[in-house]
């Protein structure tokens, strides 16, 4: 099977930070499915890992990236019960595992939905990864109820217009009664984060908490850090009511949690991949959300945040695309479709 990986941790310029080989085609173990690999899209988790956050400790094997996919089931394992070949699926995968970039792949049922009915396979790629991060960051870190209970509160989205962002937003307009605040710092993903459903869009590359102020809340109940957090400390514990919440999913050096005491604010991280990291008790809850995900979206209710689509998964795309996501002004999800 082609497949696209890296070897060594090298600038997104050079020729082989991602190249082009053939594996062997892998057989499913008792719960996995073998999935054709129909479409990815590519996220910051891919280019911190191509860097090397995640250590690689024999660079003389290939390591396949990809943590978003969207397919149909070739075989299954002797243990799978939730899935047939020929079902369309989408997921993102483990990080223990190897990744989407390849033709074809192994994952755990336990943490895969069926693909929306309503869209394309390309479009169906850029939402597992976002819409599991939001999901679990809204509702399970930070604890939002998921009706209307929280009606008159305030949530406040740093870096709304990336790929969790663009999920994160929607997911609080349509199921909270959340006001939502995204941060956007340019016209068109301010008139993105807009579009999406935030009712106010301040920018981040002023203090937040003038900006919040500018707005007429100087205050707000949750605050969901999706980038720079450690720039944007101070002015997120200035901007947190008392007994707020304080939920981040980005990787700052250091993090300071002494000033979180004077006002009891609470901290929350989230990462998607701790319950496949783990095999949680309810790493299964990961099935469940996608296929609500695929629900609300089939229904019109949710919608994809595609926002580039760079062609085929080839290494040369790949690299295009990791080199967008590392200046910091993708809007969206960019996905990739074939081989």
């Amino acid at each position: 099977m082609k497949s696209i990986a890296h070897f060594k941790c090298l600038p997104v310029e050079h020729p082989d930070a991602l190249v082009e080989i053939d594996l062997p085609d892998p057989a499913p173990g008792p719960r996995d499915l073998l999935v054709e690999v129909k479409a990815v899209s590519v996220n910051p988790v891919d280019t911190k890992v191509r860097q090397g956050y995640v250590p690689h400790e024999d660079e003389s094997q290939p390591r396949i990236l990809g943590w978003d996919a969207a397919g149909v089931v070739k075989s299954v394992g002797s243990d799978v019960t939730l899935f047939k070949p020929g079902d369309k699926v989408w997921y993102a995968g483990s990080l223990i595992c190897p990744g989407s970039n390849s033709e074809l792949q192994l994952v755990d049922e336990r943490i895969v939905g069926s693909m929306p009915e309503s869209l394309e396979f390309g479009q169906a790629a850029a939402l597992p990864l976002t819409s599991l991060t939001a999901w679990e960051l809204l509702f399970d870190r930070l604890g939002v109820a998921r009706d209307t209970a929280d009606r008159g509160k305030t949530l406040l989205i740093i870096g709304a217009a990336g790929g969790v962002g663009s999920i994160l937003t929607q997911l609080a307009r349509q199921f909270t009664g959340l006001t939502i605040i995204g941060t956007a710092s340019r016209p068109e993903t301010q008139a993105w984060v807009t579009e999406l459903g935030a009712h106010h869009v301040i920018d981040h590359t002023k203090p937040l908490s003038e900006e919040l102020k500018r707005i007429g809340i100087p205050e707000v109940n949750y605050v969901a850090s999706l980038t720079q957090t450690d720039r944007h400390y101070e002015q997120i514990i200035e901007s947190l009511k008392p007994q707020g919440r304080l939920g981040l999913i980005d990787d700052p050096a250091t993090l300071d949690v002494v000033p979180l005491k004077r006002k009891s604010l609470s901290l929350h991280w989230e990462l998607m991949y701790t319950r496949s990291l783990y095999e949680t008790e309810d790493m299964q809850e990961q099935h469940n959300i996608l296929n609500e995900v695929a629900r609300q979206i089939d229904a019109g209710v949710l919608r994809t945040t595609v926002g580039d689509n760079y062609g085929r998964i080839s290494a040369e795309n790949l690299r295009r695309a990791h080199a967008l996501l590392e200046s910091g002004k993708a809007k969206g999800k960019i996905v990739l479709e074939g081989f």
